[in-house]
């Protein structure tokens, strides 16, 4: 799962630095205050900047998340991976680049090099540069399922909590880490990523469950039709997911900012009834 796995070289010098570090803090005060002084990146926030960011124009910054991508920037220019000119608080593309190279120096490949900071990463990033790691994002196993399809740890809890709030049962039509249906461009390749059934739902019915998904964290929309090749059938992302494929991270983006997170960019279609604030999973789960 993204950076939760260290690869084996990585892993020893890891626990090495580790030891070395604790014995360090015991043996001086002084060390113990300077680490305790260390600034705290919140791991939520990053995500969220580097999933809504990279299509802004302009170098505006996401929510509260400008100081914490700041030092994650700051970071990966130490590493010689960013230009300093990017170190501005903004998760661009040069950032996501930036943070792909410093992973793929890890010794991690693929989708564990997406350029979206996953636990182990961004702990060893902080301890080589000086901050700290608070909000963990964790999807936990690729492999879990729900209603047959395959779906990540989180996404399976985010999942069992919309369906929660319906009297009606969630059926997927297509899970996660899959490339079955060449409609989704891509967009399943990654975890975070589902198709759900509103087969036998009345119009209501089928915009509650939009609203559901969205009160949990994810970016959710009905699809119709028009909009292409498919049946009605709404199409969930979930938002801070750190598998979430290089495709389906700019849906994010247009959620944040009410589009439908199509290539049309156009507007969101989910009357304002069924609309709820921007979240994600641990935000939701904290109340």
């Amino acid at each position: 799962m993204n950076d939760q796995k260290r690869p084996a070289i990585s892993r020893r010098r890891l626990l090495t630095a580790g030891l070395t570090v604790a014995g360090a803090a015991a043996a001086s005060p002084l060390f113990s205050a300077a680490a305790s002084a260390r600034p705290t990146v919140d791991m939520e926030l990053v995500i969220v900047a580097a999933q809504v960011d990279p299509p802004k124009s302009g170098q505006g910054t996401t929510l509260d998340a400008g100081p914490h991508v700041e030092s994650v920037e700051a970071g990966l220019a130490s590493k010689g991976h960013l230009n300093n000119a990017y170190v501005d608080g903004h998760y661009g593309s040069s950032t996501v680049s930036a943070y792909s190279a410093w992973q793929r120096a890890l010794g991690y490949s693929g989708i564990d090099a997406n350029g979206l900071p996953g636990p182990t990463s961004l702990a060893r990033l902080g301890q080589d540069t000086g901050f700290s790691v608070g909000r963990i994002v964790s999807i936990g196993s690729r492999w879990d399922s729900y209603s047959g399809e395959r779906v990540n740890t989180r996404t399976k809890d985010m999942l069992a909590a919309a369906d929660a709030k319906l009297s009606w049962g969630l059926r997927l039509t297509q899970g996660s880490y899959t490339s079955e249906d060449p409609t989704s461009a891509g967009t399943h390749d990654g975890g975070g990523a589902v198709d759900l059934s509103v087969t036998g739902l009345t119009e209501s019915q089928r915009w509650r469950t939009v609203k559901a998904l969205r009160e949990v964290g994810f970016a959710a929309w009905l699809r119709t039709p028009s909009q292409g090749n498919w049946p009605y059938h709404v199409h969930a992302v979930a938002v801070a997911d750190t598998d979430l494929s290089r495709v389906a991270q700019p849906q994010v983006h247009d959620y944040f900012f009410g589009k439908n997170g199509l290539a049309s960019h156009a507007a969101d279609n989910t009357p304002s009834a069924y609309r709820v604030p921007f979240t994600w999973w641990e935000r939701y789960s904290r109340g």
